[in-house]
């Protein structure tokens, strides 16, 4: 999964970027809310981190101008100052939940992940694909009871795969929601991981739609 982190201080955005980067994701940085804007805009996200005390624009004009633009990308909201009337700002303009600063990364993780799953419809943590069943939460997956040794960019395919099931999803769709910005991709390189997942899940989890992409069946 792709996430945004829309942060100023510079050392607070590595220190949450290697947070999430150890959980898997791949994450993008941007420093101030118009650069953050600009990204949610132009490109695909599973959710943005944003931060309120932004130079250039704040984070009320990132929110605001982003689902005035009809992007619904989950946004997690960071902030400094707990008040209900902040809250409830955040909220009408669109944010889907808050942490307030200090926060614990453990938790930042957790409310990201839950934030995802609750837009891809399956608030659970636990998927069932006949007799594959997925963790997303712990990352796991087994197979008949069996547990799957998967790497973290087959994992990233089939979670996506999967929360978009019964739906085709483009290869160039796949990219864009594993890499971050600044990682060369090889044009044949979700082939090869979707070939890889086939061997260890069986061929028939997922399907190849000549032209289009992949898809679960739901």
């Amino acid at each position: 999964m792709r996430v945004l982190v829309v942060e100023d201080e510079r050392d607070l955005a590595q220190t949450l970027r290697r947070a999430l980067e150890e959980e898997e994701f791949a994450v993008d940085l941007a420093e101030d809310g118009e650069e953050g804007l600009f990204k949610i805009r132009e490109l695909s996200y599973d959710a943005v981190i944003l931060d309120l005390m932004l130079p250039r624009l704040d984070g009320w004009g990132v929110l605001q101008a982003a689902r005035g633009a009809g992007i619904r990308t989950p946004v997690l909201v960071l902030t400094a100052r707990d008040t209900i009337d902040e809250r409830v700002r955040g909220l009408n303009l669109g944010a889907d939940d808050y942490l307030t600063k200090p926060f614990a990364l453990v938790e930042l993780v957790a409310r990201v992940r839950a934030m995802i799953r609750r837009v891809y419809g399956n608030p659970a943590s636990t998927v069932q694909l006949g007799e594959i069943t997925i963790d997303t939460a712990a990352r796991q997956v087994w197979r008949a009871g069996t547990p799957v040794e998967l790497t973290a960019r087959e994992f990233a395919i089939l979670e996506l795969l999967t929360r978009s099931r019964g739906a085709v999803v483009a290869r160039s769709t796949i990219c864009e929601h594993i890499y971050d910005e600044d990682t060369d991709v090889l044009s044949n390189v979700v082939d090869v991981h979707v070939a890889a997942l086939r061997r260890k899940l069986g061929p028939d989890v997922i399907r190849t739609r000549r032209g289009e992409g992949y898809i679960v069946d739901g």
